[in-house]
């Protein structure tokens, strides 16, 4: 291992809640690498309607604009990954691929993090599989979809894709009092995603559903894994209305926070994080004899 360059700013995950929290650092004149490539799950989105500006874009050319304006500025979100982090003195260790970097603080933007993929999952994602029904809903609208639930606000996005015309069938351990009641439930979970070039159905525990599209809606993470005594709620790292996590100098932002799983939401609080980090650091070396 060598020992790097202090930094003012370590951001881990290089999706739209990092780059844009690395932008406005840079912009104020802190020193920041972004540790992680973009998340994977919005790349395979197949069309994003709900960006304030930038309607009928895919994932994949997003994030590309995204890391271009990133880019333009000389940030490049760094391929690797992120072992562990340790507080120490006042500021941060961060193993990062065998390399021990300095950073007087950090922000966690590393979304979160998808179970073991059933079979067929991975292979027919953007083809019919998805993670987001909001994002991706209106692309199936009049068709048959499955809702696996596993996230807290999954009865929430089925009862949007009934609300667009979709003919749901909502699949989970126990019918959520809140999924409405038009909405067909099936209790079991998701064994396979069935399908050639697109998906086609999904096998259950002793039954198949016939379907055109099918959202898998997990809400899995130990972030807390990471960074000793760092608090979360329900898998979800726990921060207040600046970003700020239980732990002095340690911000989140985008996805690990929680629902909504929305690009605008991840870029805003990207922004707020930095801007955060950017006056814990201001007062840090405020403080200095």
């Amino acid at each position: 291992m060598m020992q790097e360059q202090k930094l003012d700013c370590a951001v881990i995950g290089g999706g739209p809640a990092g780059l844009s929290a690395a932008i406005n650092l840079r912009q104020r004149g802190k020193t920041v690498r972004v540790l992680g490539a973009a998340p994977g799950l919005l790349a395979k989105a197949e069309q994003i309607d709900n960006y304030l500006g930038l309607p009928g874009l895919t994932g994949a050319a997003m994030l590309e604009a995204f890391a271009a304006h990133a880019r333009s500025l000389g940030i490049e979100a760094e391929e690797g990954r992120v072992a562990n982090l340790m507080p120490l003195g006042g500021r941060f260790l961060v193993n990062f691929g065998g390399d021990i970097l300095d950073a007087g603080s950090l922000i966690l933007a590393c979304g979160v993090s998808k179970a073991p993929p059933v079979p067929g999952e991975a292979e027919l994602l953007g083809r019919g599989v998805s993670y987001c029904a909001t994002c991706d809903g209106m692309l199936y609208r009049g068709k048959p979809v499955v809702v696996w639930g596993l996230a807290p606000d999954a009865a929430h996005e089925a009862n949007f894709l009934a609300g667009i015309g979709c003919p749901v069938t909502f699949v989970a351990a126990q019918r959520p009092p809140e999924l409405n009641p038009t909405v067909a439930f099936v209790h079991g979970g998701v064994r396979q995603v069935l399908g050639t070039g697109h998906v086609e159905g999904v096998l259950l525990t002793g039954q198949t559903i016939p379907c055109e599209g099918v959202f898998i809606l997990r809400a899995s993470i130990a972030p807390d894994s990471l960074l000793p005594g760092l608090a979360t709620e329900n898998g979800f790292v726990t921060v207040d209305r600046q970003m700020a996590t239980n732990l002095p100098g340690v911000f989140a932002a985008g996805d690990i926070t929680g629902t909504p799983l929305q690009v605008a939401k991840a870029v805003g609080e990207g922004l707020t994080a930095a801007l955060s980090a950017a006056r814990w650091l201001d007062r840090q070396a405020a403080a200095q004899p």
